[in-house]
């Protein structure tokens, strides 16, 4: 199954997630503030700023924090204007990559990127180069001590999921981008606080890696994720979860 899904949960056991904090903040505000500027400062009908409002809820953003940002999206406050960007390119082993980001200098972003990614053994590659091989879905990660499949499977398929997957520790719901917000509600209905839950890029199919390109491609990961202007980062590879837990010991 998913390499992404395992990362996620392995980092989450390590607090790996709860270190980085403040960068999950940055993210939320800026995916807010760009929100609302292309769809209006209401929540009730932009679905893009229910979602990320959603997530800043979920990460426990204090109110003033979100509607702060809301507000510079509609311009009742100054701010910085945010562009988003989404590169694509390849890691090692020919792992695909589509890194999603919202910078104030495209320049300054696209040459970071570009550098990493060749630090690592990759390269940019050109638009629509690998984005053919993902779709746009809603992802929803969950711990699998969390709840029982039966339980989750029943609630998820009934607020519209299209499946339940088995990722080795953890639970896996995946969904149209449209049904994920119900999803969301439904799943956390059930008290249950997912290790992560996003509209994602999910591939269609996946590269095994190991030993020196796994450990290569976790680095490259690490690296992306940590870059101030990236959002997301999205990868079609899969490894074994002991060469995660060696990458983030």
């Amino acid at each position: 199954m998913s390499g992404h899904s395992k990362w996620a949960t392995i980092k989450h056991k390590k607090g790996a997630a709860d270190a980085k904090r403040g960068k999950v903040f940055t993210r939320i505000i800026k995916e807010l503030t760009v929100a609302a500027r292309h769809g209006g400062g209401d929540p009730a009908t932009n679905p893009r700023l229910r979602t990320v409002v959603g997530d800043a809820k979920a990460n426990n953003m204090p109110r003033e924090n979100i509607e702060r940002a809301i507000r510079r999206g509609t311009g009742e406050e100054p701010g910085v204007t945010y562009y988003e960007v989404t590169y694509e390119g390849y890691g090692p082993g020919g792992v695909a990559l589509m890194i999603e980001t919202v910078t104030d200098n495209r320049n300054r972003t696209v040459s970071e990127i570009r550098h990493l990614l060749s630090k690592h053994n990759g390269n940019l590659g050109a638009e629509n180069s690998v984005a053919w091989l993902f779709t746009r879905k809603g992802q929803i990660i969950i711990e699998k001590s969390a709840v029982d499949e039966e339980t989750l499977f029943n609630s998820a398929l009934e607020a519209g999921a299209d499946d339940v997957n088995d990722d080795g520790e953890a639970w896996e719901v995946v969904s149209s981008s449209d049904n994920f917000e119900a999803i969301r509600t439904a799943i956390k209905a059930l008290g249950i606080e997912p290790i992560s839950a996003n509209v994602a890029m999910i591939p269609q199919n996946f590269v095994k890696l190991e030993g020196k390109e796994a450990q290569q491609m976790l680095k490259l990961m690490n690296a992306i994720e940590d870059q101030d202007d990236v959002q997301h980062v999205w990868a079609n590879f899969d490894v074994e979860e002991q060469e995660i837990e060696a990458s983030l010991a």
